[in-house]
């Protein structure tokens, strides 16, 4: 559903105005049934060739390591072993969202179904393409990570594929691009004149920043989200609800609830990354002591009460 909304012109048309063709989708394409299973076969075998498979959802390895959690209807087959025959016969292999890429929700404590990533098990290595390279180029899967990804990382991935201009270096230690995980989703969050006064807000659809009270973790969060914006305009942080960094590997066994800072001593246990706990400390209290009554008052209402003071008559 997020791919769908790509940019300019939804997904399908984007792809063919960059000339990259839709093989083959289980919700997209017509083929299905025994047409779909004969496109699948023909490229597992080798008779029709392709270069990028796209993954979504995690990998059921249960029971016991046989797949059977998981059978491809109509094959009698595991999905674990077609997805191990195509990714042996793809260029590139990408692992579309959180779940394909680390397990995900479905991977969350006490795992029964044997979730795991294409080429990590949560924040370790190998997953069920183990953890060196993948398809006929060499690359590692090519994590797209998020819960779900922003259509944009998707779709611009894809075309940096497809013109050849993509290479092991441009991805991060969890496979990640990096033209988007070296942000943060705190980058351009509107939220931030609160975060930076440490004016926070005490319950859902306040103004203030998210972060002391709320579980929001965008100051941890790899993910330009925030600059790119979401169906036109909107991102989780700035409709309202707090980041929970599902850009991550074990975003989905949070301490505690999602919504919810877990703390010891009144300080956050998760504080942004880079930051000492001694400087977030000091920092806080200063911030908070040199907050503007203003963006106090407006951090706990759900609307702007006081306006910025306006210069000239």
């Amino acid at each position: 559903m997020s791919a769908l909304g790509a940019e300019p012109a939804g997904l399908v048309e984007t792809l063919e105005r960059a000339g990259i063709h839709l093989l083959w989708h289980p919700s997209l394409s017509e083929e299905g049934g025994p047409a779909a299973l004969d496109v699948l076969e023909d490229c597992r075998c080798g008779r029709r060739g392709f270069d990028v498979l796209c993954v979504e959802g995690a990998i059921l390895e249960g029971p016991n390591g046989t797949g059977g959690f998981h059978i491809l209807g109509g094959s009698g087959r595991p999905m674990v072993r077609w997805v191990e025959d195509l990714a042996k016969r793809a260029r590139y292999v990408l692992a579309v969202g959180s779940c394909a890429g680390y397990g995900g929700m479905l991977a969350a404590e006490p795992n029964s179904l044997e979730a795991v990533g294409l080429q990590f098990a949560g924040d370790e290595a190998g997953g069920l393409l183990g953890d060196g390279g993948c398809g006929t180029a060499g690359l590692p899967v090519i994590n797209i990570a998020g819960c779900p990804p922003h259509p944009g990382w998707l779709v611009e991935t894809l075309m940096a594929l497809s013109l050849g201009q993509f290479r092991a270096e441009d991805l991060d230690g969890f496979g990640r691009p990096r033209f988007w995980a070296n942000h943060l989703a705190h980058h351009g969050c509107n939220r931030n004149e609160y975060y930076e006064f440490k004016a926070s807000a005490a319950e859902p659809s306040q103004n203030g920043c998210l972060m002391e009270n709320l579980g929001c973790k965008a100051t941890q969060a790899p993910g330009d989200c925030n600059l790119r914006v979401w169906n036109g305009g909107g991102s989780c942080t700035n409709g309202g609800f707090a980041c929970i960094n599902c850009t991550s590997p074990g975003f989905e066994d949070p301490t505690g609830s999602f919504l919810e800072t877990p703390k010891i001593a009144g300080i956050p246990v998760g504080l942004p990354v880079d930051m000492p706990k001694a400087w977030f400390v000091a920092l806080s209290a200063l911030s908070k002591s040199a907050t503007p009554e203003r963006v106090r008052k407006n951090a706990r209402e759900d609307r702007i009460v006081v306006p910025p003071r306006q210069r000239g008559p």
